[in-house]
């Protein structure tokens, strides 16, 4: 994200859901408008094709989703050594109320 904000040079506020909280979460509720639309058509989601077709069909609030299928394989157990992770900790302004929830990122 540290990157992200330099690249567009504008600051970000990241602000998380503490665990658990996931009715105030308004994309929480996209996924229960996509598994009330694949449990209510009795969709087996037998292949790619079909899931993404499946899914182009549903809308929530008047809205289709946009899709697009990523085969990317990711690198895992990828890690930030310990100076690294200082770095991008220096950039990190956090809110002393909400450490863990509220962060701000400013662009170099």
């Amino acid at each position: 994200m540290v990157e992200f904000v330099d690249l567009l040079n504008i600051p970000i506020q990241l602000l998380y859901y503490p665990p658990y909280h996931s009715k105030y979460n308004p994309i929480e509720g996209c996924w229960g408008i996509v598994d009330q639309h694949w449990n209510g058509g009795g969709a087996k989601l037998v292949d790619v094709e079909f899931m993404l077709s499946w899914a182009s069909s549903m809308t929530w609030k008047g809205l289709y989703p946009i899709l697009s299928l990523s085969k990317t394989v990711y690198q895992k157990g990828i890690y930030l050594t310990k100076k690294a992770m200082k770095q991008v900790e220096s950039r990190l302004q956090r809110n002393p109320l909400l450490p863990k929830w509220d962060i701000f990122i400013q662009p170099l």
